[in-house]
């Protein structure tokens, strides 16, 4: 099958959590449209590699710091994109966490509002200033990651869950303020990817690799490089009638 190829040329596009997993492929599926990119991450190490080996192949990239908890950093991340490329045309709001599996009552608080704070409230934060830029610009794409998580309920992390599904309200009333202002945003719902991440919780036996791909119609894991293809595509000129959508990118998983 011919690969799908997007232009983003004269572009510029921003990444949180581009580190690693979702966040890296979609940063280098930018790059390699033609697009300029800043990336954005807690893990300086993991984000300088990623920069370096971009730039190597000829990518007009940054990088900076940023944890999403803060919405001074966050401000500062999408100011630096601004300030280095002059402008911003699409945003991928990628950066999340996942603890482990505990049961509702058993739950901290400080566990419950980290969880929050990262998986929704940096969402928030990267949408308001985000959203100041285009709306200067008068367009835009933002996508929002959720997850399947955010469509269905999952016993074990109902913190996560409640992270999700308000990525998915919160974007639809986004999409609802800036649609006639030439801004769409929506929101990926991917399934189980295999990423670093996943890679960890099945070593941590918080997740069955064999049962997750029994459970999906597909009968196999997503790749990072599917849900790149989404994100992309969201934010191109094929989708400019697609609005406030969270789109399942899940192997046909919340379908049954």
């Amino acid at each position: 099958m011919a690969k799908v190829t997007y232009d983003f040329k004269g572009q510029v596009a921003l990444v949180t959590g581009a580190a690693s997993g979702l966040g890296l492929a979609t940063a280098k599926a930018f790059a390699t449209s033609g697009a300029k990119v800043a990336l954005s991450d807690v893990d300086e190490a993991a984000l300088r590699s990623a920069v370096d080996a971009l730039r190597a192949q000829g990518h007009e990239v940054i990088g900076k710091v940023c944890d999403v908890q803060s919405d001074a950093e966050v401000k500062a991340f999408v100011e630096a994109t601004v300030g280095s490329f002059g402008r911003l045309d699409a945003a991928f709001n990628n950066a999340g966490i996942v603890t482990h599996a505990v049961n509702l009552e058993e739950m901290s608080e400080a566990e419950y509002d980290r969880v929050l704070a990262i998986n929704l409230k940096g969402v928030w934060s990267a949408m308001r200033y985000e959203l100041q830029q285009m709306r200067r610009q008068g367009s835009g794409a933002i996508v929002n990651c959720s997850s399947l998580a955010g469509l269905v309920g999952g016993a074990g992390r109902s913190q996560y869950h409640a992270a999700k599904h308000g990525i998915v309200g919160m974007t639809k009333s986004a999409a609802m303020e800036v649609a006639s202002l030439g801004i769409r945003i929506n929101a990926i719902c991917p399934g189980t990817i295999h990423t670093p991440l996943v890679e960890r919780m099945a070593a941590e036996k918080d997740l069955d690799i064999a049962v997750v791909e029994s459970s999906v119609p597909i009968k196999r894991m997503g790749r990072p490089e599917e849900i790149a293809d989404a994100v992309l595509w969201l934010c191109s000129s094929g989708s400019t009638y697609v609005i406030g959508q969270p789109i399942a990118v899940d192997g046909g998983f919340t379908i049954q």
